[in-house]
């Protein structure tokens, strides 16, 4: 039987990591996982194939919409489903190409199989007709999550799908709707709403993106639907149907009028689950809690000394960066270090155009914690950079104590906010003030200009520049 120092279980983002750092600080390491490619759901049917869609749509959007402005005149537009799905075929391709290249690079050894724990220090291995037992001093369990539904929805994967098998469809739809107006919806919107799919979200809450700062869902309601997206807010949907060719959805709004749509496919998309299936934590001291998401204290330790967790599987933000930050953590804990993750310093990325970001407390929760503010403001309408790119939907907003400047939080909506955002992350963490974030110089003309006149007028002053 083979001994390890750590066993990862799991090769997402938290688990790939974690055994990355792990070798790295000199312990024998090796990284389980069920599936023939390492990189779980971000790389092979989340984070990296979305984003790929949604940067080759947006060319083929802007061919349509915007090329004309910029004196670009083609005769003819066309789309290449195919083509387009192959290209991101081809990028998941390359990335979970560069996973294999790490683990060899840092001596991390891979077993292929469904690990199951038969107590705290053993792992009985599965792949098909073999299995395999090893021990390990140290356990870190990095199994993700899957997709959650609703009662009365359920997922078969042909007519009602979701986001896995909406990346790799054969044809374009002609309609969809979404159940769930959050991450995953609003960017699974843009992508087939672009390529001409007739899109309806539906969402039960009163705005989108809900875990963001209001504001931000409420000016990407407007962006979306501007962009011919059918959103309807306060929506309980309570049953789906697969009906041949054809799907139907049945919801109630807040007065119980009834609704109905027939489309091509409903995407289910209302947040994910945490996956422990045939982990066999039965066998050992992890405990669960009311969700089914494992339990850790402040040190991702669950209530088995040697056995850790990180990522979805123990809830929170659903991040692929928290989950590294989490593998690092954890690796590094082992290691006798004395880390400490500020989760309220992770940002929080939608990769809609325009994006959005988010990083700190948000509006609502300042208020409702009675907590003094002051809030700056600079849209990008009133940018130059955004103006010559044709970018000007959005804004930048900063939230800063008004007594000492501190950075509480940045909400922006506008282009490269994903970008722009660690920015904001920078003064958090590094707890440096309002002042000092609009006293540094920024290159002019940039989209980062609009974050200079946020803390300007935050801070009392007026904006300077465009």
């Amino acid at each position: 039987m083979d001994h390890y120092d750590i066993a990862v279980i799991g090769s997402g983002p938290g688990g790939y990591v974690a055994a990355i750092r792990s070798a790295q600080l000199g312990y024998k390491t090796v990284i389980i996982e069920k599936y023939d490619t390492l990189g779980g759901t971000c790389t092979n049917v989340g984070c990296i194939p979305t984003k790929a869609l949604l940067d080759s749509t947006h060319h083929y959007a802007e061919a349509h919409h915007q090329f004309s402005e910029h004196g670009i005149k083609l005769d003819k537009i066309e789309l290449d489903f195919q083509q387009m799905y192959r290209r991101k075929a081809e990028v998941v391709s390359k990335n979970t190409g560069g996973l294999d290249f790490l683990m060899n690079k840092n001596k991390i050894t891979r077993l292929k199989g469904t690990a199951g724990f038969i107590n705290n220090s053993t792992v009985k291995i599965i792949n098909g007709s073999e299995t395999k037992e090893i021990t390990a001093q140290h356990y870190i369990i990095a199994t993700g999550s899957k997709p959650s539904s609703i009662s009365g929805v359920e997922i078969d994967k042909k007519r009602i799908i979701t986001s896995t098998e909406a990346l790799s469809l054969q044809e374009k739809p002609e309609s969809m709707v979404i159940i769930g107006g959050g991450v995953i919806g609003v960017e699974m919107a843009s992508i087939f709403n672009r390529i001409g799919t007739k899109v309806t979200i539906l969402e039960y809450a009163d705005h989108l993106i809900a875990a963001m700062d209001h504001e931000l869902g409420k000016n990407l309601q407007k962006i979306l639907k501007k962009e011919g997206i059918d959103i309807r807010l306060n929506q309980a949907v309570y049953r789906t149907e697969n009906a041949g060719s054809k799907a139907k959805v049945f919801f109630k709004d807040k007065n119980g009028a009834e609704g109905e749509l027939e489309v091509d496919y409903i995407l289910v998309a209302v947040g994910r689950s945490p996956y422990v299936k045939g982990l066999g934590l039965e066998n050992t001291d992890v405990k669960l809690d009311e969700r089914g998401f494992i339990k850790v204290d402040e040190n991702s330790r669950t209530s088995a000394s040697n056995i850790y967790a990180i990522g979805d599987v123990i809830g929170g933000a659903m991040l692929a960066h928290k989950a590294e930050e989490e593998g690092v953590f954890v690796a590094e804990t082992i290691n006798g270090q004395k880390r400490h993750i500020h989760y309220n310093r992770i940002p929080s990325v939608v990769y809609t155009w325009p994006e959005v970001a988010s990083v700190g407390y948000t509006e609502e929760y300042l208020k409702k914690n009675n907590i003094a503010y002051n809030v700056g403001k600079f849209p990008f309408s009133a940018s130059a950079r955004a103006r010559a790119s044709m970018d000007m939907e959005g804004f930048a907003k900063v939230l800063v104590d008004p007594k000492y400047g501190e950075v509480l939080g940045v909400h922006i909506i506008g282009a490269r906010a994903a970008d722009l955002i660690a920015q904001g992350v920078i003064a958090q963490e590094y707890e440096v003030t309002a002042e000092d974030m609009f006293r540094i110089s920024y290159a002019h003309p940039t989209y980062s200009e609009t974050l200079k006149e946020a803390y300007l007028i935050a801070s009392g002053q007026g904006a300077v520049n465009i």
